[in-house]
């Protein structure tokens, strides 16, 4: 029951973030909530928080199968009654994948192509309207928190921003079960314990 309502929390409010940002703004909008932090809205093909990776089919492919993995582990983890917080943690790394599966799945079908820069901002269409196919959806990126800038004299990194990265609720969730992962449950992440049958 843990994992299923953290499943469906996660992707419920991932899911509803994006679409709300996705039909009111167009890609490039900010909105200033404080000096250190802004709903941006872009999209992206690429990685989590933005990074660019390679092409979107590729991407989704290696997502789909990460998901697997992760479900068939959470999965065990739930045979061999872990404790809470582990299967918890899982939880939140596979709603998060799953959450930008769905973006790259289905956001292409469903949605007309959001302006850059300028309106107009994106519809929902009749399916198989949108602006590209299945599986080729682009991920909506919504949070923005540029704390401060690294003074320009520092070598490399002067007059960049601190934490640069647009990212939205499913990298979050993902970023926050992997470091309780490692924080708390080292040990437990172990091919071993991860996938011996209960």
């Amino acid at each position: 029951m843990l994992a299923t309502l953290t499943l469906l929390s996660v992707l419920v409010i991932d899911q509803v973030i994006k679409i709300t940002v996705k039909t009111t703004m167009y890609v490039g909008q900010h909105i200033d909530v404080t000096p250190w932090c802004q709903i941006c809205f872009t999209e992206n093909k690429g990685m989590a928080f933005g990074f660019s990776f390679s092409g979107t089919l590729f991407l989704t492919l290696f997502r789909i199968i990460a998901v697997g993995f992760f479900l068939f582990a959470l999965s065990n983890l739930i045979k061999k009654r872990a404790p809470m917080g582990l299967i918890f943690c899982w939880a939140l790394v596979v709603a998060g994948a799953a959450g930008n599966i769905i973006d790259n799945l289905f956001y292409g079908l469903i949605f007309s192509e959001s302006g850059y820069g300028v309106p107009p901002v994106a519809s929902l269409v009749d399916f198989g309207q949108g602006y590209g196919s299945f599986l080729s959806g682009k991920v909506v990126d919504m949070f923005y928190f540029p704390f401060f800038t690294w003074p320009d004299w520092m070598p490399l990194i002067g007059g960049t921003t601190f934490f640069g990265a647009i990212f939205n609720f499913a990298d979050a969730a993902i970023s926050c079960g992997i470091v309780a992962l490692f924080i708390f449950y080292r040990r437990s992440m172990t091919i071993p314990y991860l996938f011996h049958r209960p």
